[in-house]
């Protein structure tokens, strides 16, 4: 058992080790909790669907202007921010030297066929070679008493 001798206590002016962990997770989450609020949340049901007209402009089967009016700007607005951002994430390119890594990394040869377990060579240990004539002698031996045994 481990006691903490250094409580740190205000009147000595040091910081416990536990109240430095939890300063710094609490520091940590706040850092994340920035990206988290921008994430939508699972599992909650939304009574607000999509009109046929935002479908239509979807698939493109209507212009924007028909259907950038009434309640529907806002779902136009939001559809065109993910196409410009997945536009922005499809002319990202890998860093040169992330790329070498990657390719650095694969192996050099093409993969070679797993053998089968009966083309692979057997080999057994002496220890078990020992052990398994030892479990056949007695096997032997009960069988020969239990034939015999008037």
């Amino acid at each position: 058992m481990l006691d903490d001798l250094n409580t740190g206590s205000s009147r000595d002016g040091r910081e416990s080790h536990k109240d430095a962990h939890v300063r710094h997770r609490r520091d940590r989450d706040q850092e994340v909790r920035s990206v988290v609020e921008r994430e939508v949340p699972l599992g909650q049901q939304s009574d607000h669907s999509l009109s046929a007209a935002v479908h239509s402009w979807l698939d493109g089967e209507l212009p924007e202007a028909a259907v950038r009016k009434g309640d529907t700007a806002h779902d136009v607005e939001f559809w065109r921010n993910v196409n410009s951002q997945m536009d922005r994430a499809r002319r990202m390119r890998t860093p040169v030297h992330v790329e070498s890594q990657i390719m650095a990394a694969l192996p050099h040869h093409a993969p070679q066929l797993i053998t089968p377990w009966y083309h692979r060579e057997f080999v057994i240990k002496p220890s078990a070679a020992v052990a398994v004539a030892i479990a056949l002698i007695a096997i032997t031996a009960a069988a020969t008493v239990a034939f015999l045994a008037p």
